[in-house]
């Protein structure tokens, strides 16, 4: 006779307490534990390996080397670590309509042509649906094949006949467990799904890609343990009206979590930028007041991006402030220091900023071109189009240096720029690139004079 326990879960990340709490001690999450019966079998199965194993000494481990394949896409290797490793699990996440589905079926093709046989597995469209966003993109489909299935038994009966050297599933909020309670989507479902999947991708060695939706406050929605459990996090992240979008890699066990790829949806689907910085500034107009071009570094690669303000005085009781793709609470303190340390009458005008391209900014060395550009359109002065700002700003007014400074005077150098505006400390680069002139400073003030040429 089996034997049942009773345990409280949170909708949200999953964790189970043998006692009730009004809030989850895991996630933080307000909303009650829920609770839930499970049987004697079950946890009897959790406590069980797998297989017997005995300890190993770390010195008699044998190394062995991680063979990946890569694709004709160097963006996506890029944030991979240099490709798809055999055996791996891979989620990437996003905002609906931002090119998921897109994404997974242009690389599942690329894969299918290189390597072999790939399924395609989706919980929210049918074949012919597919098969229309394929025509789209100009996917012909050998070796790609296509199922419309949400039950994950099924799911693998069906790829071992196939032996493919992919398998994708969009999404696992989609797929369910037969044998476990609970809807589609929900906390246990998603959890078990995602563990049958990676114990048969471990086995079988072949790489699984999954996508999976988001909050509204932009994290993967179902329990915070599917971010555990795959080997790889990614996130497609862009602005609704935007066509560029950065791949992100925030969790990478093969590889570095600082890169990005950089693509811009097209008819045919998401197409590499080689020269982000290029395409960011090609409807840069010169001598534009309140137009400033800062150098910032997003993964391995730095980028020209180009940062806008403009300052109104208000016609209402309280100013407003706008920031899109900068950091809010930045933007107050970075106004708060104009006003104190530089003597700029604020107070009373409303202040938008906003960078070109859809790009999302959290990196300090972007201080001194925010605080640039507000005074630019404050004084109404033009900066120098052939001028870049970098620095971050403490709040005495003075200047910090930011990291990588060689770097990225070097791609500001490659795209035409002839000067930048530096902190004095940590402004040693060796060597100058040849036509760049490097202007430091201690204070934001020196700096602001410098750049509006007052």
């Amino acid at each position: 006779m089996e034997k049942t326990k009773l345990v409280y879960e949170c909708t949200k990340c999953g964790y189970q307490s043998p006692k009730w709490w009004g809030f989850c001690k895991e996630c933080g999450t307000r909303e009650p534990l829920v609770e839930k019966t499970i049987t004697r079998a079950v946890i009897i199965a959790r406590r069980m390996p797998s297989r017997p194993l005995a300890p190993e000494e770390l010195s008699q481990v044998n190394l062995q080397s991680v063979d990946r394949f890569a694709l004709p896409m160097n963006e996506f290797n890029r944030v991979l670590g240099g490709g798809i490793v055999p055996g791996s699990m891979v989620l990437i996440g996003g905002e609906p309509g931002i090119g998921k589905s897109t994404l997974l079926l242009q690389v599942s093709a690329l894969v299918a042509k290189q390597q072999g046989n790939v399924i395609y597995i989706s919980g929210e469209e049918t074949a012919n649906q597919i098969k229309l966003r394929a025509r789209r993109l100009g996917i012909d489909g050998n070796k790609l094949y296509l199922l419309s299935e949400t039950d994950i038994d099924v799911i693998l009966s069906n790829v071992e006949t196939l032996e493919p050297t992919l398998l994708v599933i969009d999404s696992i909020q989609t797929t369910h467990v037969s044998e476990d309670e609970g809807i589609p989507g929900s906390v246990t479902q998603v959890r078990q799904s995602a563990m049958k999947l990676m114990a048969w991708a471990k086995s079988s060695g072949v790489p699984v890609f999954i996508s999976g939706h988001v909050t509204k406050e932009g994290a993967i929605a179902g329990p915070r343990l599917l971010e555990h459990i795959v080997d790889v996090v990614l996130y497609l992240e862009g602005e609704q009206f935007s066509a560029y979008r950065l791949l992100r890699c925030v969790k990478n066990r093969y590889g570095s979590t600082n890169e990005v790829g950089v693509f811009e949806m097209k008819e045919k689907g998401l197409l590499e930028v080689d020269n982000p910085s290029k395409v960011f500034l090609s409807q840069r107009q010169d001598n534009t007041i309140g137009s400033v071009i800062v150098p910032v570094i997003e993964g391995s690669r730095p980028l020209l991006v180009e940062i806008q303000a403009l300052t109104n005085a208000t016609s209402f009781g309280m100013p407003r402030r706008t920031a899109n793709g900068v950091d809010f609470n930045r933007l107050l303190m970075i106004i708060a220091v104009l006003s104190r340390r530089l003597g700029l009458k604020l107070g009373g005008q409303d202040i938008m900023v906003n960078v070109t391209g859809g790009l999302k900014i959290d990196e300090p060395s972007a201080d001194l071109g925010i605080a640039l550009a507000i005074a630019s359109s404050y004084k109404d002065m033009p900066v120098d189009a052939a001028l870049i700002a970098v620095g971050e700003i403490g709040l005495s007014g003075e200047l910090r240096m930011v990291p990588q400074l060689d770097r990225r005077v070097a791609e500001a150098a490659r795209m035409g720029f002839t000067h930048c505006l530096a902190p004095k400390a940590g402004s040693k680069t060796s060597p100058v690139p040849k036509g760049m002139e490097i202007v430091t400073f201690s204070s934001l003030l020196e700096a602001v004079e410098r750049g509006l040429g007052s």
